[in-house]
Order: structure tokens, then C-alpha cells, then sequence
């Protein structure tokens, strides 16, 4: 018989109250670069720039911490960028043919970007009855001229339109047509011959009233709107990519289809030029690719510059990505790993000054942001402060630290300084500094380290709104791998023509794929890290502030532990090198432990105090003592029909057939146990709600019916993959003795809990005795439903987690209670259970699986401090599911107190890169550059708080205009 329990309905309005001072959701910042980028602008008075993505968001930045984000309402491509200068609005043009104007205006002393008005261009042919607008044929190129009052609109049928920027409305009796430019043309070079799209349109710097139009088939003209006639025409042949007008108006440049570039003198003579000055193809003779965009920058030593993309010979080098720098005899070739979306100069641009004296050029490439400093001899490139390609090499794993010691915080910075000195000259300093950072400094450091796949770890500034790079560990140096075949071969190279010089740090590819970091740990009081990988490497490093030469000691540990009939068929593992080794100052390998087979390390966690690092893979967990340099335990758990843990990454497509098999057998017999129940389920649910009418809605409410959850068999494949380790000095054997535990979770919903005997002697030293450490089995907990282990925590006597590491001894944290009874939380992909230590009974949980339908993913302790009261904090346990959700639940009681909506189900890889923060916070993956930042906590917010100081035009208001059509 099923009972029914009732319980009282309505929620204590206190309680309410606190979850609202406690617990509130935001999608604060994006951190890294913007995923397919698509379009570039930059305001040379107000010092920022804008970048647009194919899916139609616009992000202007300034000095570091500035940043404002707006999203089209239509995910279109944004083609064009234009800024109003000194405005603070930027003219978008999307692939869909409307043209949006976007805005920084100020609320409550704060900046924030928001769209006013945007414009539809007409689509049917001929003149729209009802709006009266002449047809616009696809835009193709748009110049603000008039200060930014007007923009002319070149079109694919060759017509300019003109636009009213502020209302963003079609000017009268201003179109430019191809026929009116044609009467000024020789009827020699009509041909009959249409002139083809409008190309580029390019303003005069101080004469607003002239337009230099370029065409496809390769006619320029300096158009005079005042006086709607052609001053000078310039006879090209050859199809047209770019031009650029040099600010004294009495030069233009214009790039063609054939990688050729040529310089037209447009102040002598009234009758039409038919030959350039100087017309040539920088890496002929042999056919070369088109030069999509040049720029011509002059300088008061006449060494002017010329900038262009592409050209490069088609056959040898077609497939580079390259920007070349021309000054004098001085050509050098930048050669980039990902395609080049648009550059500009960083230079003059008051019409009072004769010269434009270029100081840096910016880049933007399909993967990352150069700027190089044209001002410093040999150009080199300015470290970014923010838009760091966080997949430069892609990321495999993630962790964040929080409360960095500044100590620590200051060795980090210094060995990354000695990776990459910065430059002594002032002139190489960021060039983009628009804006002000309102925000306030962080309290505290935050530490965000990401796994790469090429072995390298890198360690994040992610205590404020622009993520920054502080360091870089590689741990490809400790292996034998074929980098040095490759580097010899890029060396050798250096010398041939055209001048390359490899630009950047995006890297997409990887060595050897066994070097991919799989997990990290970092004890930020010791300054010793664990990075894991995926040949089954573990690696020990220490913090150090000088170059040192060493030996690293290797150890094996045989997890299988001699199991008969399995045999590895997965990768090799990693050849260590031998003898001395240099390494540079930063984290310097202490041990490497090789776990046997070498499959992917899927956990591991290390104890500073005690010398101890644990980490599991598909076959079993390891204890290793790295102070003595020696195996503690090796436990193998894997189930013997478990044979998928065998083959490796690799090789798991012949097991496609008994997976699907296991599945429909797990359907079908779930359909059938649930036919049984039909006819008794359907009376249950009868009684029920007459008995839920009885007691009346206002007074009572049901216990909300629970999923029935099918167990998993024990032979599932990857059974014994160790999900969770986890240190904790508890009490297992007896409940008047502590001492040091481990704690192991598997795929199986299997908990192993050891004892461990650690010498006092040497606790916090850093030499072991004689006698080694020795571990117990004391607890083997099996869940019911076999669901996989997520996470394991101990809570001491008041309910709240045991501190980390050195915090306790040092003061650094309140002690525990070892008083009270100790308990463990246990969450498993279905539940979450509290069990009572050292009996192991069940005291407390809750069916996440069975309540909500859904699995949960990720998990995390944090501490939330209320707004209200500074000195309260709560501690709850955060819960990503696989459906998105995030749900925060009170620990030890674990009961839910909010849920919010966070990342969409269908983003799976979104979800397993999530990872929570001790402070209610979290980041996850919305792309394989940036990271999304989002906040649980109602005070731990970390967003942008700026402002600009923008100058606009007398009579213009803020207020927002009717939507144009």
C-alpha cells in the first residue's frame, strides 16, 4: 500500500526574504575572444573599438575593463562597422541589408550600449507605393561623411544612395547613379561595359563635400556631391578590391584582384589619368592572389607606410593568412594561423596635422586581436590586456582558484613577466585606452586555469571584468616529442621570400594528442600543482622563482594490480626525457608518476599538507606519496566484463553494437514493468486527488510524484571510471579518533573510503621519514541505482565543509568542529545523500533524478554572503544538470532554495565545461573562445561598471526615434 504524506503549504515569508538577500542569477560578462568575428571599426578621439560577429552581436572596448555588449535582434552577420567620431555610435550594417544605429548612453552615472534606430533598405524594384523609397539594390560598402551626419551607401547596381544618419532616412534628390558618372568617362573606356558594384567609397579628410568612389571594373572618381560632378578620373583596368585616399588628398592607392597595388597622383591635370605612377605586384612575378584591402600612412620622414592584406603568390603560398608592412626598403610578411578579418592604424587623425605618424596597427583575425607597435624598431607586438584567444590551443579542462594569496599572486605575475618581457619603451603601451573603469577593486584574487590540448596550462586573471594572462606552464618539454623536427624545419625556412614572420599565439594544432591536460589542482599555500593528461601522466610542480637544471623522478603504478585477461589497446604512453633538464622560473616538475595502461586521467586532487596526490583513470585510483617519490595504493575497478576501459579513446566503435543493445534492453524492459502498473497506477492517482480535495489546496499539498529510475546494470561499459577523489581528515574507524582519509567515487556509484596513516612528524615538512605512508580500506558504500559519483565533501560537527589544505594549521580559516558528529555528502548524477560518519546511515537526501527528470553534472560547495548583513554567509551546494539548471540546495538539510535557467540543454559541450567558484559564481564555455561568466550570489557580481566621456553634436537628444522602415 502506498502511503500519502501531506505537509504545509505556503513559505515563511523570513526565509523568502533571506533567499532574495542571498541568491540572485546573472549572465554578468563574456571573457575571451568573440566567437566568429566579422567586422572591425575604430574611433581614433574616443580611443575604442568595435567588433561584430556572424551572429549579430556588436562589443566595443576601450582601456582594460571597459566593455559594452549589444545583441541585433536578427542573428545576421554584421558585415560593416562605422563610428561616429567622438559619439559614441557606430553604424552597423548586417547582411540582410539593414543598417542599425547603436548608442552608449548613461544611466545612474554607468555607460551601457543600446540600439535607437534601425533601417530596412526597400527590396522590390522600381519606386515602394506605399513608402515612396526609391529601390536599394545589396549594399556593398557605406562612408559617413559630414561629420557623420550623412552616409552614402554604394550599392551592387553601382548607384550611391544617401542617408540622414540621426533618423536614418533616404535623402532625396542626392542618389548617384552609374550613368551620371559615366558621361564624365572617355567613350573609349565605356565599352558598353557596365562599371560593376561600388567597391569602396572614401572620404576626404578635410574637404567633406568630395567622395573618392572606387568601382569593381577598376574606374575611380573624386566625386564632388556639392557640385554633383567628377573632379578626377582614374582609368583602371583591373578589378578593383580597395582603395585609400592619403589624408592630403593628393594621392590614392588602390588595390586589384591580381595582388598588384597602384599610386595615383590625383593633383595634376584636369583630363582623365589613364596610367598610376607607380603600379606594381609585391610578390610577382608569378600569379598571385588579391590584395583585399591596402592603407597608405604618411610619416615627416617620407618613409611613408604601405599596409595591405592578401597578395601572396597563389600557387606556393596561397593558403597563408597574411598582412604585409611596407616602409621604404623595409617589407616584412606577417604570417597568421587564422584568416584575416579586417586591420587598422592606430594614428592622427586631427585635420590640422600634416602627417598621419602611424603608432600601432591592429589586426583582427578569424581567432585572435594582433596589435603590433609601429614606433619601436623592428615592430614587435604589444601584449593584449584583454581578448586573449583562450583557445590558442584548445581547451581540454578547467579550475578555478579563489583568495589567492598575494604572495603567490605576485610570484604567478613575475614568472610570467620573465616569459615575456615587457617592451622599456613607453610607445609600446596599449593603444586602445577609451573610457573609464568605474568598477571597484576585487577584494579578492581569482585564479582561472585552463587545460590545453598541446600540454600547456594556463593561468588567467579572473578576479575582474577582462580576463587577463598572467602565465603560461608547458609541460611538453618533459617528453619526447616531434616539436623539435618541426621547429628546425620553421627555422630553416626564415631566410626564403617572401619575408614571413609568424604572428600570434593561436595554435590549433597539437604535437601529439597524448600531451592534453584532462585535469588540474593547484594548492595556493604551497605553491605545488598536479596537472594530469591524457596518456595517463601525473605531474608534481613547485613554484619557483629562479631557473634551475634537475632530474625529474618517474615512478609507475600499475593500476590493473596483475588482473588477468585484460589487455590494453589504446595509445602509448609518453616517453619522459632523461638526465638534467633546464627549466625556466615558474612551476618546475618535482615527480611524474605514470599510471599503467596509460589511459586519460578522469580525477585527481592533492593534499600539500600530508604529501599526497590521488588520481583515477578508467581502470582504477592511485595514491602517490610525491615527498618520498613513492606508490602508497593502487586499487583496480574495473568490472570484468568491463573490456571498453581497454581499447582507449580510439577505439570504442566496435562496442557501438552492445551499447545499443544494452539501451533497447533497458526499454524494453522498463515498458514492460510499466504496463503492470498501469491499472494500479491510474486508482492511485484517483484516491490521491480526492484525498488532496479533502484537505483542502490552501492547507495541504502532495508529495510531488517521483520518476520511477531504473537501476544500471553493473557491467555497463566504463563501470569502473573513477569520477571523484577527495581528501578529508574525518572520523571512519571509530567516532573517537580522526585522522586522514581518501575518498574514491566510480561510474558504478561504488565509494571506497580509506584510512590513511600519515607520519606526524612530518606533517607540513617537506622531507618524509623512514616510514612510509599506508593506507586502510575502512567503508565500501555501493548506491542503489549505480548511478556515477559525482562529488564527495565531508561536513564536520556544524554541517559546514571541512577547510582546505593548510588552512586550519595556519589560522587562515575558521577550525573545524571535531566535536559533533561528522557527516559525508555523497552526490551521484541522480542524488544527493548525506550519510553519517563513521556508521555510514543514511541521514538526509534528496532525488534530484526522481523529482525533476534530469541528471546532474556538475557540483559544488559555496559560500553565499548576503546584501544585507555582511557578516552572513550560508553555505549550499551548487548543481549544474544536464538539462542546463542550475539549483542551489541547503547543506546539510538539502533542501532546494532556487533554481534558474542557465545554459541551453542542447549546449552539451556548454555544460561539461561549466565550473563553479567558492563565491556563488561560475563560468562555462559559450564557445571555444570565450568563456561566459554567470553569478548565483545576490553580492558576488562581477560585471562591467564604466563609462565614456562622449561629445555630441549640438541639438542631438537621446531619445529614441521612431523604427524606420
Amino acid at each position: 500500500m502506498m502511503k500519502f504524506r501531506f505537509r504545509r503549504q505556503g513559505a515563511d515569508p523570513q526565509r523568502e526574504k533571506l533567499k532574495q538577500e542571498l541568491f540572485a542569477f546573472h549572465k554578468t560578462v563574456e571573457h575571451g575572444f568573440p566567437n566568429q568575428p566579422s567586422a572591425l571599426a575604430f574611433d581614433p578621439e574616443l580611443r575604442i573599438m568595435a567588433i561584430g560577429t556572424r551572429s549579430g552581436a556588436v562589443k566595443i572596448y576601450g582601456a582594460p575593463g571597459v566593455e559594452f555588449t549589444g545583441l541585433h535582434r536578427d542573428a545576421a552577420t554584421v558585415t560593416q562597422m562605422h563610428f561616429l567620431p567622438g559619439q559614441g555610435r557606430v553604424l552597423t550594417l548586417l547582411d540582410d541589408d539593414s543598417l542599425h544605429l547603436w548608442e552608449i548612453v548613461h544611466h545612474d552615472g554607468c555607460a551601457h550600449l543600446e540600439e535607437a534606430i534601425h533601417f530596412q533598405a526597400p527590396s522590390r524594384p522600381g519606386f515602394d507605393g506605399a513608402s515612396g523609397l526609391p529601390s536599394l539594390a545589396h549594399i556593398t560598402v557605406v562612408l559617413l561623411v559630414a561629420a557623420g551626419d550623412m552616409a552614402a551607401l554604394g550599392t551592387e547596381g553601382g548607384s550611391i544612395f544617401f542617408l540622414d544618419v540621426p533618423t536614418l532616412t533616404l535623402l532625396e534628390g542626392q542618389t548617384l547613379g552609374p550613368d551620371e558618372v559615366l558621361r564624365s568617362v572617355p567613350d573609349d573606356y565605356r565599352c558598353g561595359k557596365a562599371l560593376g558594384p561600388v567597391e569602396s567609397l572614401q572620404g576626404h579628410l578635410r574637404d567633406p563635400t568630395k567622395i573618392l568612389i572606387g568601382y569593381s571594373r577598376g574606374l575611380l572618381v573624386i566625386w564632388n556631391q556639392a557640385a554633383r560632378c567628377a573632379e578626377r578620373i582614374f582609368l583602371g583596368n583591373q578589378q578593383l578590391e580597395s582603395v585609400c585616399w592619403e589624408r592630403s588628398g593628393h594621392t590614392v592607392v588602390s588595390s586589384h584582384s591580381d595582388g598588384s597595388y597602384a599610386i595615383w597622383a590625383a593633383d595634376t591635370g584636369d583630363s582623365p589619368t589613364a596610367q598610376p605612377t607607380v603600379a606594381t605586384t609585391p610578390y610577382g612575378p608569378f600569379p598571385c592572389k588579391a590584395i583585399n584591402k591596402v592603407l597608405w600612412r604618411s610619416c615627416a620622414s617620407g618613409e611613408h607606410f604601405v599596409i595591405f592584406s592578401g597578395g601572396m603568390p597563389r600557387a606556393s603560398y596561397g593558403d597563408r593568412h597574411c598582412v604585409s608592412v611596407l616602409q621604404a626598403e623595409t617589407l616584412v610578411t606577417l604570417d597568421f594561423t587564422s584568416r584575416v578579418i579586417d586591420f587598422f592604424t592606430v594614428h592622427s587623425t586631427r585635420p590640422e596635422d600634416e602627417f598621419d605618424e602611424p603608432q600601432a596597427l591592429a589586426v583582427l583575425l578569424e581567432e585572435e586581436l594582433v596589435v603590433l607597435d609601429l614606433q619601436t624598431p623592428g615592430w614587435p607586438a604589444v601584449p593584449a590586456p584583454y581578448l586573449a584567444p583562450l583557445h590558442s590551443s584548445a581547451i581540454t579542462c578547467s579550475a578555478h582558484v579563489a583568495n589567492v594569496p598575494a604572495k603567490l599572486w605576485a610570484r604567478i605575475v613575475s614568472a610570467g613577466e620573465q616569459q615575456s618581457p615587457q617592451p622599456a619603451s613607453g610607445a609600446s603601451s596599449w593603444p586602445i585606452t577609451g573610457g573609464r573603469n568605474l568598477a571597484q577593486e576585487p577584494s579578492q584574487r581569482g585564479l582561472l586555469l585552463t587545460g590545453h590540448e598541446d600540454g600547456t596550462v594556463r593561468f588567467w586573471d579572473a578576479s575582474g571584468v577582462a580576463l587577463r594572462p598572467l602565465y603560461k606552464l608547458c609541460t611538453a618539454g618533459l617528453f619526447q616529442t616531434d616539436c623539435e623536427h618541426a621547429d628546425s624545419l620553421a627555422q630553416a625556412a626564415e631566410d626564403d621570400w617572401p619575408p614571413f614572420r609568424k604572428v600570434g599565439c593561436f595554435d590549433p594544432y597539437s604535437d601529439d594528442p597524448r600531451l592534453g591536460v584532462q585535469k588540474v589542482a593547484l594548492c595556493k599555500y604551497t605553491a605545488q600543482m598536479v596537472v594530469a593528461g591524457t596518456a595517463g601522466q601525473v605531474l608534481v610542480l613547485e613554484l619557483s622563482d629562479t631557473p634551475a637544471e634537475q632530474t625529474v623522478g618517474v615512478a609507475s603504478l600499475d593500476l590493473l594490480q596483475d588482473r588477468e585477461g585484460f589487455t590494453w589497446k589504446g595509445h602509448e604512453r609518453l616517453s619522459p626525457r632523461l638526465g638534467p633538464l633546464p627549466w625556466p622560473a615558474g612551476f618546475q616538475p618535482r615527480a611524474l608518476v605514470q599510471c599503467l595502461p596509460p589511459a586519460a586521467v578522469t580525477a585527481v586532487t592533492l593534499h600539500a599538507e600530508w604529501g599526497l596526490v590521488a588520481f583515477g583513470t578508467s581502470h582504477g585510483f592511485g595514491l602517490f606519496d610525491y615527498l618520498r617519490r613513492s606508490p602508497v595504493l593502487a586499487r583496480c575497478t574495473l568490472h570484468p566484463s568491463d573490456s571498453l576501459a581497454m581499447e582507449g579513446p580510439l577505439s570504442r566503435v566496435k562496442s557501438l553494437k552492445k551499447s545499443l543493445r544494452q539501451s533497447f534492453r533497458r526499454i524494453r524492459k522498463s515498458r514492460a514493468s510499466g504496463k503492470k502498473r498501469t491499472v494500479a497506477g491510474s486508482k492511485l492517482q484517483e484516491a490521491n486527488a480526492q484525498l488532496a480535495e479533502q484537505a483542502g489546496p490552501q492547507d495541504v499539498e502532495v508529495t510531488p510524484v517521483q520518476r520511477r529510475i531504473e537501476p544500471r546494470s553493473a557491467d555497463d561499459s566504463l563501470s569502473g571510471v573513477v569520477r571523484c577523489l577527495y581528501f578529508a581528515d574525518t572520523f571512519l574507524r571509530d567516532a573517537a579518533h580522526h585522522g586522514p582519509t581518501m575518498w574514491a567515487g566510480t561510474n558504478s556509484g561504488s565509494v571506497f573510503a580509506y584510512a590513511l596513516e600519515v607520519p606526524a612528524a612530518v606533517a607540513g615538512g617537506e622531507k618524509r621519514p623512514e616510514r612510509a605512508v599506508e593506507a586502510v580500506l575502512g567503508k565500501e558504500v555501493q548506491l542503489m541505482h549505480r548511478a556515477p559519483v559525482v562529488a564527495i565533501a565531508v561536513l564536520d560537527g556544524r554541517g559546514r565543509p571541512l577547510p582546505e589544505p593548510y588552512e586550519a594549521s595556519r589560522d587562515l580559516a575558521q577550525a573545524p568542529d571535531m566535536q559533533g558528529g561528522h557527516a559525508v555528502l555523497i552526490a551521484s548524477e541522480e542524488q544527493f545523500k548525506v550519510f553519517t560518519l563513521p556508521k555510514v546511515s543514511a541521514k538526509t537526501k534528496f532525488k534530484l533524478t526522481a523529482h525533476e527528470g534530469c541528471r546532474v553534472r556538475k557540483v559544488a560547495l559555496a559560500t553565499f554572503a548576503s546584501v544585507a548583513c555582511e557578516d552572513y554567509t550560508e553555505t549550499c551546494l551548487a548543481c549544474l544538470t544536464n538539462l542546463g539548471d542550475v539549483h542551489v540546495f541547503s547543506v546539510p538539510g538539502l533542501r532546494p532554495q532556487v533554481h534558474y535557467a542557465c545554459i541551453r540543454k542542447e549546449d552539451i559541450s556548454g555544460i561539461a565545461s561549466c565550473v563553479f567558484t567558492r563565491h556563488g559564481q561560475g563560468f562555462y564555455l559559450i564557445s571555444p573562445s570565450e568563456f561566459e561568466r554567470f553569478s548565483l550570489s545576490a553580492r558576488n557580481i562581477t560585471e562591467p561598471l564604466c563609462s565614456l566621456d562622449v561629445r555630441w553634436p549640438r541639438g542631438a537628444t537621446h531619445i529614441r526615434h521612431p523604427r524606420a522602415t
